[in-house]
């Protein structure tokens, strides 16, 4: 090889690497969601995480040279999140593999509940030093009967944020923001699900007394 072509060569891979790191800073949220610690509703309820839902990814352009882009994966940790409250909060809980059909018959269960990540937002720290983010989550639910019919529909927000600026990585900051917005979403789940109008007559049908779920 020779010298113009071995500069050329080291110039390419350069500009590659150069390439490579003005990616954007890709995050896919794990964490660890235990369940939660109460009576669980003598009820079997389905689920179905739509596609919307369980490959749920945010994405932002920088709007400028000292920011960065992000993309956030949120999917599998949301369905590790609800997999985990849903069975604690209800006696028989299963995933279903297809949406209810309406005006047909649809699984063995009591009800479908169908979550939707309507909204997600993110704070960035002004000083790059301080690894302190704030994430939002807006969620959408629709409880619907084995058949499809609307019960309830309703909407919850969640807030997470990074408890300590001491870690390693923004990645790392932003990934423990959003699982504190997961587990904050899970406790307001469980608070608030017995507390919707149409929840609690949807209950009182099943045989139910409306009552607040406790820890």
């Amino acid at each position: 090889m020779t010298s113009v072509n071995r500069r050329r060569w080291l110039f390419a891979l350069l500009m590659l690497v150069a390439l490579a790191g003005c990616g954007p800073n890709r995050v896919v949220v794990d964490g660890n969601f235990p369940p939660p610690l109460i009576e669980p509703l003598p009820l079997t309820l389905g689920v179905w995480f739509g596609d919307d839902f369980a490959l749920h990814e945010f994405s932002e352009e920088a709007k400028g040279r000292e920011e960065s882009s992000w993309v956030v994966n949120t999917g599998a940790a949301q369905i590790k999140m609800w997999d985990s409250l849903l069975a604690g909060m209800f006696k028989q809980f299963t995933v279903l593999t297809s949406p209810p059909p309406p005006g047909q018959s649809g699984p063995v269960v009591d009800a479908v509940l169908i979550p939707h990540v309507e909204e997600l937002q993110y704070a960035i720290p002004a000083h790059t030093q301080i690894k302190v983010y704030e994430i939002w989550i807006r969620y959408r639910f629709e409880l619907v009967s084995p058949g499809g019919q609307p019960i309830a529909e309703w909407t919850m927000s969640s807030y997470g944020k990074t408890p300590t600026a001491f870690l390693q990585s923004d990645q790392e900051a932003v990934n423990l923001a959003a699982v504190m917005a997961l587990r904050d979403a899970g406790a307001h789940f469980v608070s608030q699900f017995t507390q919707i109008p149409a929840v609690q007559g949807w209950l009182q049908e099943q045989g139910i007394p409306s009552r607040a779920m406790t820890r």
